[in-house]
């Protein structure tokens, strides 16, 4: 038991550090809100740690670039991060990895049920599924507090929050879709992780 606690710190300390690296490749965009690669990250810790580790990594996250330590894109952070243009997203950011492990572990369910290429296509469409409600939250509430720091109307924020980043949001997704559950299963194998992907 002891191990495993250890095991599951480690693996939690271990991504909340390669999110905070991660976070560090961005494109400048028009309309003050960065491309980043932490919209890939998260979903994957989500999907690899499954939801209660994904979340507490993600959460930490954040919580270490409010109280000043500079993990946040371009080695900043602080409270003014959170409450600046770009904090909603920062926000949503545990919903993402709570999201993605949620459906993860929902896809192992229900394909366990099935056989065949109908097992994977099930886990796959389950774990799409979480990404893209992931998304979702992402944008939401990234969206409406870029609406409230800015007073730009919605119609202006989705300009500049949303729709510049589909055609790379839907990649990502893809390669999270793909990559994810490998590595969940690569982990699986090395028995660093007790549950393995259904693909």
């Amino acid at each position: 038991m002891r191990n495993s606690k250890t095991l599951d710190l480690c693996l939690i300390a271990l991504f909340t550090a390669v999110i905070a690296v991660v976070s560090q490749f961005n494109i400048p965009l028009p309309g003050g809100v960065p491309m980043t690669l932490q919209t890939f990250i998260i979903p994957v810790a989500g999907i690899v740690l499954g939801s209660r580790r994904g979340l507490t990594s993600t959460l930490i996250y954040v919580i270490l670039g409010a109280i000043g330590i500079p993990v946040f894109t371009g080695l900043t952070g602080g409270l003014g991060k959170i409450l600046g243009v770009t904090g909603g997203f920062i926000i949503s950011f545990p919903f993402m990895a709570l999201s993605s492990g949620l459906f993860d572990e929902l896809g192992v369910r229900i394909s366990g049920r099935q056989k065949g290429s109908r097992r994977n296509m099930s886990y796959y469409v389950s774990v799409l599924t979480g990404v893209l409600i992931g998304n979702l939250f992402n944008y939401g509430i990234g969206t409406l507090w870029y609406v409230a720091m800015t007073h730009n109307t919605l119609s202006a924020a989705l300009a500049s929050c949303v729709i510049p980043f589909i055609p790379t949001t839907l990649l990502k997704d893809i390669l999270i879709v793909v990559l994810g559950p490998a590595l969940k299963h690569t982990l699986y194998q090395a028995r660093l992780i007790n549950t393995a992907s259904a693909a």
